[in-house]
């Protein structure tokens, strides 16, 4: 019978035995391996003109005359689409979970980022990867101004989440102590419950009527002419937490040098990994293979992914790793973290 790919029930066998021989063993699938994982009852001989048809259709490839099968990326597509069957995640991986990312449940969500991302690439064998939310539109909670010297004022946000940002104010002359509490009492009246945003876009209005004589006028006409910049977290797209590389080095993809070397710059290239997972900033599984990747320096990788949302919280969290990995343990494993993240938040 054949499917809308136009390939039989054969070929979808073979094709997915291949895919699971290859991702297990990080060796090209041979006839006689393939003949006897996909349970069809044909001989390898059946198996390699098989193998040959999908070669030609482009879901196979071999590097050798002799040697086995291996999966293109339209190969992975195809398994992932139409043929895997996605694992549940275990109780050992949920409870593993579980100790790992609810200790940080009080912590502001940078830390609970960074303890998902390193075990979720524990337990993937990936390189944990989760970006942190864009700030603009992030609540601020509490403003705190501390003196750091005569001339320049600290002021420590409080947003959303638990995330803390600082600023610095730089002030003419030193400012009385009472009158900086009272400046900090007056943005927190008047600014507090505003996205940083808003607080850009309407600060000079919602600071116009107070009383200048009290707080300070001088110190208050800085947040005033100042407000726009000094809120202006409009470029911040989500900081890039990363777990260990290590499980992702050990990987046979990486025993050479040379890839190696491109695997730990990508590692220090934020840029392209914060591009590639903003990307995917949409709920639920995302997954691109390989070529599929709009940066060419991912050609040889996947992403699994999946948003975690909360009100105007959002971020992306999942795995990067080589084409040939387990689809069908990771997916559950990544949206599983994504939802945990995503109840610490609310």
């Amino acid at each position: 019978m054949q499917s809308v790919e136009g390939l039989s029930d054969r070929q979808f066998r073979v094709l997915e035995a291949v895919i699971e021989i290859f991702v297990e063993t990080a060796q090209p699938a041979g006839s006689q391996a393939v003949a006897k994982r996909s349970r069809l009852g044909i001989s390898p001989a059946s198996v390699r003109s098989t193998m040959g048809e999908l070669e030609a259709r482009g879901y196979l490839f071999h590097a050798h005359t002799s040697g086995g099968r291996i999966p293109t990326d339209r190969g992975y597509r195809l398994y992932v689409n139409r043929l895997m069957r996605p694992a549940p995640v275990t109780e050992r991986a949920r409870a593993r979970l579980e100790n790992e990312i609810l200790p940080g449940s009080r912590n502001p969500i940078d830390e609970i980022l960074r303890r998902a991302a390193q075990v979720l690439g524990v337990l993937t064998q990936e390189l944990g990867v989760a970006i942190g939310p864009t700030l603009d539109e992030l609540v601020l909670e509490r403003l705190e101004l501390v003196r750091v010297s005569s001339e320049r004022l600290l002021a420590v946000l409080t947003l959303q989440s638990g995330l803390v940002r600082t600023i610095f104010v730089e002030v003419p002359a030193a400012v009385a102590s009472e009158v900086v509490e009272h400046v900090s009492g007056l943005l927190n009246e008047r600014l507090s419950g505003l996205s940083l945003r808003e607080i850009r876009g309407s600060m000079a209005e919602r600071l116009r009527d107070a009383d200048h004589a009290r707080h300070g006028g001088e110190l208050l006409n800085i947040f005033v002419a100042q407000g726009e910049e000094l809120f202006d977290f409009s470029g911040d797209e989500g900081a890039v937490v990363l777990g260990s590389a290590q499980p992702l080095a050990e990987q046979p993809e990486f025993a050479d040098n040379g890839r190696m070397r491109d695997l730990l710059d990508l590692t220090e290239r934020r840029d392209v990994l914060r591009q590639a997972f903003l990307d995917h900033h949409r709920r639920g599984i995302t997954i691109t293979i390989g070529s599929e990747n709009s940066d060419p320096r991912l050609t040889e990788f996947t992403l699994v992914t999946s948003a975690y949302r909360t009100g105007s919280v959002s971020g992306v969290i999942g795995v990067l790793g080589p084409t040939r990995m387990p689809y069908d343990k990771i997916i559950g494993l990544v949206e599983h973290t994504s939802r945990m993240v995503e109840g610490l938040m609310e």
